[in-house]
């Protein structure tokens, strides 16, 4: 088998249109397309949706249900807020700062820029309390390529003593500095 690409990511949505007007003004994503439906497709249960298709640029679809007959949208309370999130790449640091103070302007509460060393990250959440990260790549080959070959060791003494492997305390020494 050979993976192609992502052809879309889908999460829940509280409320179909509220998210596509979100992520059309505040990430500047195509709607692409809806499908609705009395019935889920693959199972035939009787389950009445709305299914919502964005363009997240390069042929990357972020894709949104809304299930009104469902119990309403909860978190995974043992999940931290910051651990599941979507991350979407802007161009460089300036686009990233644009995108901020867009944000911003939009009333969107936004945390950073982060500099996690290898890109720069800005954090802010969608009305549906999905996180959401715009990042920058700041990584030189050679970071890369560092990073690439810790990683079957770290990932071993992690497996085993599940406590921080510091391979790659590198990567946040300055941020936690600051």
């Amino acid at each position: 088998m050979e993976i192609k690409q992502i052809h879309h990511v889908a999460y829940r949505c509280k409320d179909a249109k509220e998210t596509v007007e979100f992520y059309t003004k505040n990430l500047n994503m195509d709607f692409l397309l809806a499908i609705s439906e009395d019935k889920v497709p693959s199972t035939k249960e009787p389950d009445p949706y709305m299914h919502l298709f964005l363009d997240a640029g390069m042929g990357n679809i972020l894709a949104f249900f809304e299930v009104p007959n469902s119990p309403p949208m909860g978190k995974d309370p043992n999940t931290p807020d910051w651990v599941q999130h979507i991350a979407f790449q802007v161009e460089d640091e300036a686009a990233l700062l644009e995108a901020k103070a867009q944000l911003e302007a939009n009333g969107v509460a936004v945390v950073g820029p982060t500099n996690h060393e290898i890109i720069k990250s800005i954090y802010f959440f969608d009305p549906n309390g999905h996180r959401l990260e715009l990042t920058t790549v700041t990584a030189t080959p050679a970071m890369l390529q560092e990073l690439h070959d810790i990683a079957p060791a770290m990932l071993e003494e992690w497996s085993k003593t599940k406590k921080v492997v510091t391979h790659a305390s590198w990567l946040h020494e300055k941020e936690f500095k600051e």
